[in-house]
C-alpha cells in the first residue's frame, strides 16, 4: 500500500532530513510539503535542503511556481490554490471532504489522485471525526480505482483496514510528527536531586546501572554553566544505555546537551512555547495538578503529563495542593470520559510502598527522586523498584 506524508506546518529543526528519510528509509511514495502561511523564501530553502533526486516525489501545497523551477513531482490542489499553473505537466491531487466531491473527482481524468478525509478521528485536529458510513465510503472508493487516499487519523496499525476499504493508499499527519514516548522507559523516571552523597552525573550512573530508562536532569538551583556540563555526560550515558533523557525547565539547553526533551512546571515556559521552539520530534512533559491543566496541556501538545504532588515532598519548595490516591483515580476517570490518553508519571514524594496503590489508580508511571539516592545501595533500589513495576 502507497503512504504518503504531509508535512508538519511549521518548520522545525532538522524536517529536511526527516522527509528525505522518509522517502529513502522508511518507504513513503510522495511526501506534500503543506506550510499554510509560509513565504515563497522559506518555501525555497527547505526544498534546497531535500536531495535534487527527490524532486519528483515531491508535491507543493503552496507557491507553485516552485514546483515549475525545481522540476517538483506534484502540484496540491486546496481553497487558496485552486487552479492547475499553465504548462504544468507533473502529478495534480487535490483534498475531498464530501461523498459529492468524491464523486467529482472520479470523474475527472485530469486529477491523478485524492486525499478523503476525515476517515477516522484525527489525531492533530480536536473534534474531527470520520464523517462517512461504511457503504458511501465502499461505493465511491471501489469508483476511484486506487486513486482515492485516506486521510484524517491514519495510523500505522490502520493499514490493514484501509487497504480492505479499497483505498489506493494511506496519508499521514499527525501521527508522523509526534515525540515517540517509550512504555516502557515511561514506568520508572529517575529525577536526580542534589545530595551530599552522589554528584548528579553518579546518580544517573546508579539509576542506568539498576535498569531505570528514563532520566530527567533536575537542578533549579545550579548554574547554565553547571547544567550544560552534567548534561552532556548525562546525555552521553542514555545514550549508551538506550535511555530517554528529559531536562527541567530549561528549553533553551535542549539541543545544546543533546535531551530528548524538556518537562515543564506550571510556573515555566508555556508548552506552547516551547512547542515552537523545539518542533514536534522533541518531547515536551507538562506538570499538572488538576484535570484542567491535563486539559490546557494536551491542547497546547504535551506529550506527557506529571501529575502531582502525591504527597509532601522535600524536593519541591512550591507545592500544589497534594492528591493522594483519590485525587489521582479521579483526574485519571475523568481523562478516560474526555478520551485524553497521553500517558501519565505520578510525581512527589512516592515511596516503594506507594508503588502498588498509586498505580493501581490507571497512571502509567511513577518519578522517584529521593527514594533512590538515600538508598544504602541505589542500583539495587532502582532494580528492586522496577522489578516491582
Amino acid at each position: 500500500m502507497r503512504k504518503i506524508a504531509v508535512s508538519y506546518p511549521e518548520f522545525f529543526q532538522g524536517e529536511a532530513e526527516a522527509l528525505t528519510s522518509l522517502l529513502r528509509d522508511v518507504g513513503y511514495w510522495r511526501v506534500h510539503l503543506r506550510k499554510p502561511g509560509a513565504s515563497q523564501e522559506q518555501m525555497r530553502r527547505l526544498i534546497e535542503q531535500i536531495p535534487t533526486e527527490l524532486y519528483p516525489r515531491l508535491s507543493l501545497h503552496d507557491h507553485f511556481a516552485l514546483a515549475q523551477q525545481y522540476n517538483l513531482g506534484g502540484v496540491h490542489l486546496n481553497s487558496r490554490n485552486g487552479d492547475v499553473p499553465q504548462g504544468w505537466t507533473g502529478l495534480v491531487s487535490r483534498s475531498l471532504h464530501t461523498i459529492e466531491e468524491a464523486e467529482a473527482f472520479n470523474d475527472d481524468p485530469g486529477l491523478d489522485y485524492a486525499f478523503l478525509s476525515p476517515i477516522f478521528p484525527s489525531i492533530s485536529k480536536a473534534g474531527y471525526r470520520g464523517s462517512f458510513t461504511a457503504d458511501e465510503l465502499k461505493r465511491v472508493v471501489s469508483d476511484s480505482k486506487g486513486r482515492i487516499f485516506a486521510l484524517g487519523g491514519v495510523t500505522e496499525e490502520r493499514f490493514a483496514e484501509i487497504e480492505s476499504m479499497g483505498f489506493g493508499g494511506a496519508v499521514l499527519h499527525g501521527c508522523l510528527w509526534r515525540a515517540t514516548v517509550p512504555k516502557d522507559s515511561f514506568k520508572l523516571q529517575f529525577i536526580t536531586h542534589p545530595s551530599s552523597s552522589y554528584s548528579l552525573v553518579r546518580e544517573v550512573e546508579m539509576a542506568l546501572e539498576g535498569g531505570c530508562r528514563w532520566i530527567q536532569l533536575r537542578h533549579k538551583n545550579a548554574s547554565v554553566e553547571d547544567l550544560i556540563r552534567d548534561g552532556r555526560q548525562i546525555a552521553k550515558l542514555c545514550r549508551q544505555a538506550g535511555a530517554t533523557f528529559i531536562i527541567d525547565d530549561h528549553v533553551e539547553l535542549v539541543e545544546e546537551v543533546g535531551a530528548d526533551g524538556v518537562h515543564l512546571g506550571k510556573n515555566d515556559m508555556p508548552v506552547g512555547q516551547a512547542r515552537r521552539i523545539l518542533g514536534p520530534m522533541k518531547i515536551i512533559g507538562a506538570t499538572a495538578n488538576t484535570f484542567e491543566d491535563i486539559q490546557k496541556a494536551k491542547e497546547d501538545s504535551a506529550d506527557y503529563i506529571g501529575l502531582g504532588p502525591f504527597r509532601y515532598t522535600t524536593t519541591k519548595v512550591k507545592l500544589s495542593p497534594i492528591l493522594g490516591l483519590e485525587g489521582y483515580r479521579s483526574i485519571v476517570a475523568k481523562c478516560k470520559e474526555s478520551g485524553i490518553t497521553l500517558p501519565i508519571v505520578a510525581i512527589g514524594g512516592i515511596t516503594v510502598d506507594d508503588i502498588t496503590q498509586v498505580m493501581g489508580t490507571g497512571v502509567n508511571g511513577v518519578a522517584i527522586s529521593s527514594e533512590i539516592i538515600r538508598a544504602e545501595d541505589p542500583v539495587k533500589k532502582t532494580s528492586s523498584i522496577i522489578k516491582l513495576l
